[in-house]
This record gives C-alpha cells, structure tokens and sequence, in this order.
C-alpha cells in the first residue's frame, strides 16, 4: 500500500497539518469530489420520475452506486442496501420500522446506538474489567431479547466485539442482529452474507464519503415485514385519500428526492476503499497505533481499528486538544465521543481520541508523540 501515492487524492494534506481525527469525520478524495461534481455539472436532475436523458443517467449512476455499497459488505441483493443521511437515521428508521419486545445493548454504545432505543424494554449488558466482551455473559443474558442491537466496532477506544460469535449465539436463541458498524466498515473487510447479520449501518462520511450519506442493511426477508416511518414521494406506486399501496424494496425506504450528489459520491468511496484493499488498511493502521509512544499507551484505553484514546495525567482532554493544534496543527478529537453514558458511569469527564486512517504517516505518529511528550512536561 503506497501511503504517499494515496495521500496525493487527498487535497486538503497539501496544507501542513496532521488530521488525526478521521473516526469522526474522514478526508475525500479527489475522485469523490470529482463524482459529486459531476453530478451537478452534467445531470442535475430527479431520479426515479423522469424518463428524459439526464434523469435516466442519474437513474443509472444512483444504481451503480447501490451495488457498490452492496458489494462493499457482501450483500446478496443491493435491493437490500438502503440509502440514509447517516448511521443514526439509519438505526432510527430500524427502531420505528420494526416491533421489537425487548432490545439488549452494550455499555458502550454511541448515542446513536442508544437513545433510539430507550423507548423500548432494554438491558444493558456490562464490559468485562479490562473493557472486554463477556460472551458468557451475553450468552445467558441474549435468551430474555428478541433484538441485539451492538456496536460492531467502539469510537471509544477501537475495540471490535466477536461479532460472528455474537450472531451465532443470538440466532441460537431466536433473537435478531443489528450491529452499528460506522467505525468497523471504513477500516475492516465486512462481509454481511457470511456473517449472517440481520441488520447493519454505517455511514460514508466516515469511509471517505460525502456528509449526510449512510446505509443501512437488511435481509430482504425482514425487509418485507417492515413498514417505513417516513413515507411521502416515491415510496409509493399509487395513492388515493383514504389510501396508498407502496414502492417495490428499498424505494419505500428512501421518502422525497434523495442527497443524490452525496450517495453517487459515497458509491465512489466505496469503490476508492476496495480498490486500495480493506486488509491493506487495516494492516496499516495497525502498524500506525502500534508505533504510539508506550507512555501515552499506559494511560489510554485499548488502541485498535485506528482510534487511540487517553488521557494524560493532571492536564484537562480539552486542553491537551488545543495545544496539539497550535503547535503543530495536529487535529485530535476531545469530549466525550457521544458515549456519554460510558463517560458518566465511570466518572470521566472526557478524553482526548486520536484517530488514524490509510492516509496518515508514521512520521506523523512520531511528530504526534513528540508533542504529547512536551505536553507531558508542562505539568
């Protein structure tokens, strides 16, 4: 994997700065914005209600870019992909779309994975000591939930949870599957018909796409059972006042004129990533957390899938942030990642998260421990 060569799609890396905070929002290349461009330079039209030659190129383009999205996660059907704004309308269209009992989630979800849900039973099910999955937990836990709704990958700290063990014990026990992979599939080979999962979101402003553009995963067979929670344009083929009967799947699922710049570009970071190889960038990014500092790792959480986060001792995670971007323009997260629930109930008021992605360096690594280094010797 030629990093350097890879970095040149990225205009913005022209400016001397050190972006280590792609788990929250990722840098697009060249080739994503060149395909929103296009959009709107030479077919700025509606999808799915016209037949003049720029509507049905768009129609075309927008197809292109579902199967793209359906061959990046190994889906059988790409009517099977449904295009959102994001991970969080996606896991909101789930809760309101389906009936579920009772919902079991982690301690550790994103607000997105969370509040959704609270309008449902749910239970909670606790992380090990050393921050860990308990299966054994799970397994005797999962057989009072018709769902398991889990983060697939944590913006906390990295931390991937056995998910093929998870599905196989869930199904064994009748419960269904969703897993919340907004930080899982821009750096993982993720290959839903293998893993058997029932649902699966994420979002492409993460994976190198535009903002508000998302999907969701659903098996066909749970599709038909769900009713959409928003319906309006085009989720319909005929309507009376008193009436309407739907659009075939996943049209009914994507209500008014859709972000259509933003999906043909997040097809395209689909395209970008498995050109480059999932297993190439997640082998990087492994060398990437490995080469932090061992000091700063003894007082972080377990670094994996690109995210390291810490603390150091005695200096606030908001100031440590700022001057790690007044000296060297090296771009961290701080706060409270949307977890505040697994802030609050071990009395952390925050930390800072450094997040790594195929474009950055291990001379960036080394500037980046460098500086935490001086930061250490303020205090």
């Amino acid at each position: 994997m030629n990093v350097e060569k890879i970095r040149e799609d990225f205009q913005v890396l022209k400016k001397e700065i050190i972006y280590l905070d792609s788990a929250c929002m990722s840098l697009k290349p060249i080739q994503v914005v060149d395909k929103i461009n296009e959009y709107y330079n030479e077919y700025p039209s509606c999808a799915g209600r016209s037949v003049h030659k720029m509507g049905l190129k768009l129609d075309k383009e927008l197809d292109d870019s579902r199967k793209s999205i359906q061959k990046f996660v190994g889906a059988k059907k790409s009517s099977e992909i449904i295009f959102s704004k994001n991970a969080s309308e996606s896991i909101n269209l789930i809760a309101n779309s389906f009936k579920f009992d009772k919902v079991l989630l982690t301690d550790r979800e994103h607000n997105s994975n969370l509040l959704p849900w609270q309008k449902f039973k749910y239970g909670i099910l606790r992380s090990k000591e050393d921050f860990t999955f308990d299966l054994e937990k799970f397994s005797e836990a999962v057989k009072k939930y018709d769902l398991v709704s889990f983060v697939y990958t944590s913006n906390i700290d990295g931390y991937t949870l056995p998910v093929k063990e998870i599905i196989k014990i869930a199904h064994d026990n009748k419960a269904k599957v969703h897993f919340d992979a907004a930080q899982a599939a821009p750096h993982k080979e993720i290959n839903v018909k293998k893993l058997d999962v029932d649902f699966l979101t994420f979002s492409g402003h993460k994976m190198l796409g535009p903002t508000g553009t998302g999907a969701m995963f659903v098996k066909e067979k749970i599709l038909d059972e769900m009713k959409p929670f928003l319906i309006g344009g085009e989720t319909v083929v005929d309507s009376n006042y008193d009436s309407y009967v739907l659009e075939k799947l996943p049209q009914r699922f994507e209500a008014g004129l859709q972000n259509y710049a933003g999906i043909l570009g997040f097809g395209e970071a689909a395209k970008y990533l498995g050109k480059i190889g999932m297993s190439d960038i997640e082998d990087h990014e492994k060398k990437l957390v490995s080469a932090v500092d061992v000091k700063v790792k003894e007082v972080g959480f377990k670094g994996e899938r690109g995210i390291f986060n810490f603390n150091l001792s005695g200096i606030d995670h908001h100031e440590v942030a700022g001057i790690l971007d007044s000296s060297k323009n090296i771009m961290v997260r701080s706060g409270m990642h949307c977890a505040h629930s697994w802030y609050n109930a071990k009395q952390l008021k925050g930390s800072v998260r450094a997040s790594f992605y195929l474009y950055n360096t291990l001379e960036e690594v080394k500037i980046f421990n460098e500086e935490l280094e001086k930061i250490r010797k303020l205090k």
